[in-house]
């Protein structure tokens, strides 16, 4: 019954990060940069606050009590998780939902099975759980199998992509992505993939937290609350860096007061996509109370993502007007990099 649960909950959490970027198409004649930071405060500020002050008592204690090294890196793994997650917009902003989110969480599938055991190899005394453990097992192999079908998966995402450039002109590319760019838009997933994958790692940092906060009485489903709001505290300075760059290269300050555009619906969509967001890792946690927070938790929360935005790029037409040979490429492509968090998942649990 617990295991049912931690799937349910990851369910929703992955429904949530497959459909946020949905309100941000409604938001009208703002730049990226402006309503990214927006709905970013709403994200990684304001909803997570709230989330701990409702489910954690005394939180903010918890955060004071803990230990500066914990902190450090609970923060440290939340800005360069900021950096992927940045980068994570602007993949969506060139490639679309269904191809953008194939790519880069194809690659933070695959990083984030790889990393912790490669990191327990090399800086812990740990002998479960490691690289070296993983190639000697056959739920090890198994998972290094898993993360080659999603490289692979990645890799027929992106041909789907270079056959989708040749095939529409212009015009009809941005009749779905305004902003389509491949080449820039496969750099910036293939970024947003490897650092994203920092989150699990700060969830793994701030641990000590989340063990306060049950001793102290916390309903344990809601534990990791209070880690989220140190870990993206260093993702909102990420974001909020560069898109005040942004703000000042491209003169766009003008956005947040422009009474040209319709300033009450931006904010409302803005905002609404950031909550949408954080109910990700608002699920999240409480599926990996039920799980446990191994790879198998992650690669499944992976999945659910990848199964959702491709069922809602497709629904969108970001594919529309490719030939059926294009069409198919990207569906094998999204349901290689399913497959391999599938094996990665399976790998995990034997």
């Amino acid at each position: 019954m617990q295991a049912i649960l931690g799937v349910f909950f990851h369910f929703i959490g992955g429904f949530a990060s497959g459909s946020f970027y949905i309100p941000f198409k409604k938001v009208k004649n703002w730049s990226w940069e402006s309503y990214w930071i927006v709905g970013g405060f709403f994200s990684w500020l304001i909803v997570p606050f709230l989330a701990a002050w409702i489910t954690v008592p005394d939180f903010l204690s918890i955060i004071s009590a803990t230990d500066g090294t914990t902190l450090f890196w609970t923060y440290f793994m939340g800005v360069l998780w900021g950096i992927g997650g940045l980068t994570f917009g602007l993949a969506m902003r060139y490639l679309g939902m269904s191809l953008g989110m194939s790519v880069a969480l194809g690659y933070t599938s695959a990083f984030g099975a790889l990393i912790p055991p490669i990191y327990r190899d090399i800086f812990t005394n740990d002998t479960e759980h490691t690289f070296s453990n993983m190639i000697q097992s056959p739920g090890g192999l198994l998972v290094l199998s898993g993360v080659a079908v999603c490289l692979i998966g990645i890799a027929i995402c992106g041909a789907a992509g270079v056959m989708k450039e040749r095939e529409l002109s212009d015009e009809a590319k941005k009749q779905s992505i305004q902003e389509f760019n491949l080449r820039k838009g496969l750099i910036v997933a293939t970024i947003s993939g490897v650092l994203s994958a920092c989150f699990n790692f700060g969830i793994e940092a701030g641990k000590p937290m989340a063990a306060i906060a049950v001793e102290q009485g916390s309903n344990p489903l809601f534990q990791n609350n209070v880690i989220f709001v140190v870990l993206l505290w260093g993702g909102l300075t990420t974001n909020l860096f560069w898109c005040m760059i942004l703000n000042v290269r491209n003169k766009t300050f003008g956005d947040y007061v422009n009474k040209d555009t319709p300033l009450a619906g931006n904010y409302f969509f803005a905002a609404l996509a950031g909550t949408t967001w954080f109910f990700q890792f608002f699920f999240y946690g409480m599926g990996e109370s039920k799980l446990g927070n191994g790879a198998s938790s992650w690669i499944l929360h992976m999945a659910f993502i990848i199964m959702i935005s491709s069922l809602w790029g497709i629904t969108l037409k970001e594919w529309k007007g490719v030939s059926r040979k294009t069409f198919g490429t990207i569906l094998l492509g999204v349901l290689t990099i399913f497959l391999s968090v599938m094996l990665v998942g399976y790998g995990n649990s034997i």
